[in-house]
């Protein structure tokens, strides 16, 4: 169920997962662990395989804090729970920042790039959406800077990215290539057929780097290649994964 889950080991650490697509109870095309609750699966399917997760990781499906996210750079900063507003959504945001302690923050992904960020000495912990569009308008940076006026210093802080499409396999335009690396050269690639590509990958790890995160870590797990993981662009209807990020008991 969960293909990765790593703690910074120190008082108050941080805590990093990233799942996979299976053990989960739902149904094709969305089987097995579909987290995402608006991909047309049914509802039961993912409340049960969003407790399972937490459950596996020792969390409260309760305390885990999901985004609607929407391809954009917005930040929100929360210390619990989304509280019901009157319009029963939660807020159109690509990114989330906490500094409550074992509140987890979630982001679902099938291709674009799951980023978890955390500096456990100050105590703050985001998680961020970043696909193509995210990247270009910056939600990634955006995202630290709300971390850092909380007291994070990028020096301190942790990043990982889960499984996404890689370069090699993210073909796009011509046109589109270019208008991408003119906002984030380091994202500029070509397939490994020899077509335009973008790697968003590449492109976040560069931004984190321009921001003084040097301590960056990344899955090598390319979500198109892999049968294991949900990817949209190899099969447009699927389900999606989830990264989460976690701040320890001080």
């Amino acid at each position: 169920m969960i293909v990765q889950h790593n703690a910074l080991s120190s008082a108050g650490g941080a805590h990093f997962a990233f799942t996979d697509r299976w053990g989960g109870v739902s149904a094709a095309p969305y089987e097995q662990l579909n987290l995402g609750g608006a991909v047309g699966d049914d509802p039961a399917a993912v409340r049960a395989n969003r407790t399972a997760a937490a459950e596996s990781l020792g969390l409260d499906a309760a305390r885990v804090v999901w985004m609607n996210q929407v391809h954009g750079r917005d930040v929100a900063v929360v210390e619990g729970p989304w509280e019901p507003d009157g319009s029963g959504g939660i807020p159109a945001v690509d990114a989330v920042v906490t500094t409550s302690r074992g509140l987890a923050l979630a982001v679902l992904t099938a291709d674009c790039v799951p980023v978890l960020l955390a500096d456990p000495v100050a105590g703050v912990a985001a998680a961020a959406h970043a696909g193509r569009p995210g990247m270009v308008a910056g939600v990634v940076p955006a995202a630290v800077g709300a971390m850092v006026e909380r007291g994070a210093d990028p020096s301190r802080i942790t990043a990982r990215t889960g499984p996404a499409v890689c370069g090699r396999c993210y073909e796009v335009p011509e046109a589109m290539r270019a208008e991408v690396a003119e906002a984030v050269p380091e994202s500029w690639a070509e397939t490994s057929w020899g077509t335009p590509a973008v790697d968003v990958i590449a492109g976040v790890h560069a931004q984190l780097a321009e921001l003084g995160v040097e301590d960056r870590h990344r899955s090598e797990t390319c979500t198109l290649e892999s049968a294991d993981h949900f990817s949209y662009r190899r099969d447009r209807t699927t389900g999606r994964l989830a990264g989460y990020v976690w701040l320890g008991a001080s």
